[in-house]
């Protein structure tokens, strides 16, 4: 009964995840979950009590796979400008991937205190993944200047998922030489 409760969260998880990829927090609703994973409407209420509470989980359960990836790819460079460039290139590098859009999705949503408190804590974590790297470059404010260039990272991200005239790998790299001329000071 246990594993068959857990098949069907996950069942339910990835179903949230491909509605929000495809249509936004709009799309994320319960008689879509229901439809999506043929369960009755009724029966998503036993897994989740509220759309705020799918959003949760995701961010419990994908954003430390996403954040992950960041770190991994950091970790095999060996200069600051390496790793601030390696933790830009793979954040934009995971713009088309289910989970980010996921994330991205329920960043914008209106969400209720708790889930955007945890959202809050998890970008906190991704921040806290670069600032070692400004304070061994000399920066005074590294944690300023993590959350600067974070917000450099997610204008990039605006940018790739808009679909505009720009290539991904051409925004990819005008953030990164932005953000490696504004971090070396």
């Amino acid at each position: 009964m246990a594993e068959h409760r857990t098949m069907q969260r996950g069942a339910l998880l990835d179903a949230a995840r491909s509605l929000l990829s495809e249509g936004g927090t709009e799309a994320l609703t319960f008689p879509a979950l229901a439809e999506r994973t043929g369960l009755a409407r009724s029966s998503v209420y036993e897994y989740f009590r509220s759309r705020a509470a799918v959003v949760e989980e995701l961010c419990a359960v994908d954003f430390p796979v996403w954040a992950a990836e960041v770190e991994n790819a950091m970790r095999r460079a060996e200069t600051p400008e390496a790793k601030i460039e390696a933790y830009v290139r793979r954040q934009l590098g995971l713009v088309g991937d289910r989970r980010h859009r996921a994330v991205v999705a329920i960043s914008a949503s209106e969400l209720d205190a708790g889930a955007r408190e945890k959202i809050r804590a998890a970008h906190g974590g991704l921040i806290a993944m670069i600032v070692e790297a400004l304070g061994d470059l000399g920066h005074t404010q590294p944690r300023l200047a993590a959350m600067l260039l974070q917000g450099s990272v997610d204008a990039a991200v605006r940018r790739i998922e808009l679909g505009v005239a720009e290539e991904p790998d051409v925004i990819a790299d005008t953030a990164v030489a932005m953000v490696l001329r504004g971090v070396s000071g």
